[in-house]
């Protein structure tokens, strides 16, 4: 971190998002922020709080995947929560405190991976081991005579070329009976994930269920990969994985809130509007800074970055609580995508959709260029469907590249031409008839 200065993040975030300097720079900044914090003293620590981030731009411009990007970047524990789903499900305090829950998982995730990594090589030992034990089970009593087949000697000699058979794959297929252990589910949870049950329930079931063993034939390379994962379970310490999860989520995570325009009361005071109203209140004593339960133990939220993010079209930021305005101080606003723009999007980002279609269909060994007029035409499409219907940003570009790109997709494992050329016609052939029909246009384009 101490080397990620703002300037290398934008550059960074760069690399995949085309223009929104604005925020590009607000979130390096808060970023490099978190760093400063952890080098002060530990009581200056405590009072410095993060600068939580609203955006303000319309769909698909870029916000949601800023916010990602620098997550990845980081290191952080990331998540994403659309506002709104907490007017669908209930408004009330546990509700909300789900996203700290989910984050905590998230959290959970980067630390097993992180320590998986440092027992990768014991585990892959004692895989080995194991898989021995079921290819060559080890007799209740020996024979001490030398020469008999049950002799340890001969036991070890016939261990040792089998564990060299194992190393080079050459029993891969050989069948082996595993024994595995689960728990039962409950018929009530059966199906039920986090969005319907509570953590803290489901971490109780985990708990009081039976586990019950159950046997099954397995491919020698199938059962590597059960008994592999069962090792790195076993070598990984659990309570260090929490502990340690916890204080990742606490002082680097990352929680993104879309569509928080939604939850803005309008003039109504019942039903709906009294819903959102309500969910502003809870999400206010998370951002603000409160200490919420999970399975894993508690978790403070004083210190969690917030980036909320809304287009607020029918609405304004000032129509939030002022309570909970006052917990974004940093306010950016992300600008409309022109035709500039989606040219730069198609071709500048290190995973531009026109890369991604070149590559996908080399795998059918067919080598599709894009020429500039091409990629123009294919802006022009973008910005002029995004101004006549609804506005998606940049999403616009995948319609428009999936049906310009339909037919040659279909065809191309039983194509015998190597490479195949889009130009300004190519495009307009398989786009003119549609976005001349308006009506039609909503729904391909």
């Amino acid at each position: 971190m101490r080397n990620l200065t703002p300037r290398k993040i934008v550059e960074e975030l760069d690399r995949h998002i085309i223009g929104q300097s604005e925020a590009k720079r607000a979130v390096a900044v808060a970023v490099r922020n978190r760093w400063r914090r952890q080098q002060l003293s530990e009581e200056m620590r405590v009072e410095v709080a993060p600068k939580n981030i609203l955006m303000i731009g319309p769909t698909g411009v870029g916000k949601t995947e800023i916010a990602r990007r620098l997550a990845n970047l980081t290191g952080a524990p990331f998540i994403k929560v659309e506002a709104t789903k907490y007017t669908e499900v209930g408004y009330y305090g546990r509700d909300v405190e789900s996203m700290i829950r989910e984050l905590v998982e998230n959290a959970i995730g980067l630390v097993r991976e992180r320590e998986r990594e440092s027992v990768e090589g014991e585990a892959e030992m004692r895989t080995n081991e194991r898989l021995l034990d079921l290819l060559v089970p080890t007799p209740r009593t020996f024979d001490v005579s030398a020469d008999s087949p049950d002799s340890p000697e001969r036991h070890e000699r016939v261990r040792e070329k089998m564990r060299a058979m194992l190393v080079t794959g050459e029993l891969d297929e050989r069948m082996v009976e595993l024994t595995t252990e689960q728990r039962a589910v409950p018929m009530m949870v059966t199906g039920l994930g986090p969005e319907q049950m509570d953590f803290d329930i489901q971490g109780m079931f985990e708990k009081i269920m039976p586990k019950t063993t159950v046997r099954r034939e397995l491919k020698v390379k199938d059962a590597r990969k059960v008994i592999f994962e069962q090792e790195c379970d076993a070598l990984i310490n659990q309570e260090n994985v929490q502990s340690a999860a916890i204080d990742l989520a606490e002082n680097t995570g990352i929680i993104f809130i879309d569509e928080i325009d939604k939850v803005v009361a309008g003039e109504k005071t019942q039903g709906a509007d009294v819903s959102r109203q309500g969910v502003q209140r809870d999400l206010l004593p998370i951002v603000e800074g409160t200490t919420v339960q999970t399975r894993y133990g508690y978790v403070k939220t004083d210190h969690i970055l917030f980036v909320a993010a809304g287009a607020f079209h029918g609405s304004k930021p000032s129509d939030l609580m002022p309570e909970l305005q006052g917990r974004f101080p940093i306010r950016v606003e992300l600008n409309d995508l022109t035709k500039d723009d989606f040219v730069r999007i198609l071709t500048e980002p290190k995973g531009s959709l026109t890369k991604q279609y070149r590559a996908l269909l080399e795998t059918e060994n067919v080598d599709i260029v894009f020429e500039q007029d091409a990629v123009e035409s294919l802006a022009d499409y973008a910005f002029r469907v995004n101004r006549t219907t609804q506005n998606i940003g940049a999403r616009r570009l995948y319609t428009i590249l999936e049906r310009v790109l339909e037919e040659l997709s279909f065809e191309a494992p039983d194509m015998n031409m190597g490479r195949v050329v889009i130009n300004a016609s190519y495009v307009q052939r398989r786009l003119d008839k549609i976005a001349s029909d308006e009506d039609l246009s909503k729904f391909i384009l």
